[in-house]
């Protein structure tokens, strides 16, 4: 029974990994070390997604006209939502089904800058900005931007605390910034 296991869980890897070879040039662009859920739902050529990210499994990225934006060293848990457009809801006299004209309000980017962590279960709405080192708890809706190396949580999302200080922030982005320039000269 172990070695059906091994074996079964040896395919699903492979046959994961297959399919997240096929289906990367799919998005808008991509960069190096990007794993994702094959599974998950996503637009995309709406979608850029940068180096050294991790999208969980359940993933469910839509935007139909605006872009998601994701930088480098992101990581998202299982069943992120992140949504990007929205319905016209003003026309008088027409069922929402049927309106298909779009407000330019409707549809919005959505912004993942670097070094983010964004928790199992969040929702994320059109026009918002997660920024540069930011955690969002577990099952968190955003609704706003979200200000740089801050941890957010809840419904609405709100900051809960900032991760460093000032002066940890001016540290650790020089930190980060000698450590880059190591890397690039050796």
């Amino acid at each position: 029974m172990r070695l059906l296991s091994k074996i079964y869980w040896l395919v699903t890897r492979a046959k994961r990994r297959l399919a997240m070879k096929l289906l990367k040039p799919l998005f808008r662009s991509s960069g190096n070390n990007f794993k994702f859920d094959p599974y998950g739902t996503y637009s995309y050529q709406t979608i850029s997604v940068g180096d050294d990210v991790y999208i969980g499994p359940g993933a469910y990225f839509l935007a139909s006209e605006s872009n998601i934006e994701i930088g480098n060293k992101v990581m998202f848990g299982p069943n992120v939502t992140i949504v990007a457009g929205d319905h016209n809801a003003t026309q008088i006299g027409v069922y929402m089904f049927d309106v298909k004209e779009k407000l330019p309000e409707n549809d919005l980017p959505v912004i993942i800058q670097n070094d983010v962590w964004v928790g199992t279960g969040v929702i994320i709405m059109k026009g918002v900005t997660i920024g540069t080192g930011s955690i969002v708890a577990a099952s968190a809706l955003v609704t706003k931007n979200v200000p740089p190396y801050t941890i957010v949580a809840g419904v609405p999302a709100r900051v809960i605390k900032k991760r460093f200080t000032d002066e940890e922030i001016i540290e650790h982005e020089r930190l980060l910034t000698e450590k880059h320039k190591f890397k690039e000269f050796k």
